[in-house]
């Protein structure tokens, strides 16, 4: 039997419904951990069919940091107003920018970095590798490793999440997507620093 007690814990948790909670309770016949990993599973299935819907409604935030010499501008998109007018999807959009304050990311996505930036780069990276004296056979995945590293460093959905290192931008939003049930697209954002 499950309990009030624990539905609740777990939508603290979670911000999954309480009837989806319920079921994965019942499934995990009461294991908090295994109701977890229901969820989660359940809320991919979902994700992976909410992705290809198109995101018309949404909201530009702003975020300016208390010293004034520097701001963001981001426009981030969902279904509805309904949504846009979420607490969960004002949060998600303010951590957004914060996480653009702080790290600096050049780009929304890797499909976004310019063929020719991505060439200067494993140039870059191929001198410093023979420079090093690694053994030709492992150059190409030494380059390929740090070109990767790179597009994390530089690209919004890619950077690890500053609030928590074990999920990145692209986690944080689909956690939002599980919880609001629309689907979430960042069009661009600009930073903006004195």
């Amino acid at each position: 039997m499950v309990s009030i007690e624990d539905i609740k814990q777990l939508r603290d948790e979670t911000g999954v419904s309480p009837t989806e909670i319920k079921k994965a309770l019942e499934q995990a016949e009461g294991n908090h951990e295994k109701a977890k990993q229901l969820l989660k599973a359940w809320g991919q299935k979902v994700l992976s069919k909410k992705v290809s819907r198109e995101t018309k409604a949404g909201l530009i935030e702003a975020y300016t940091h208390p010293d004034s010499r520097m701001a963001v501008l981001l426009d981030i998109r969902c279904e509805s107003d309904f949504v846009a007018k979420s607490p969960e999807f004002k949060n998600l959009s303010h951590e957004i920018c914060l996480q653009v304050a702080a790290m600096k990311p050049l780009y929304v996505k890797g499909e976004e970095i310019p063929e020719h930036v991505l060439e200067e780069q494993k140039k870059k990276y191929e001198g410093e590798v023979k420079a090093s004296g690694k053994p030709s056979n492992l150059v190409a995945q030494i380059i390929e490793g740090k070109v990767k590293k790179y597009k994390e460093e530089i690209c919004l959905m890619d950077q690890l999440w500053i609030k928590d290192d074990s999920k990145n931008i692209k986690n944080v939003i689909e956690d939002t997507v599980a919880k609001v049930g629309e689907n979430i697209d960042i069009k661009r954002f600009v930073r903006f620093e004195i």
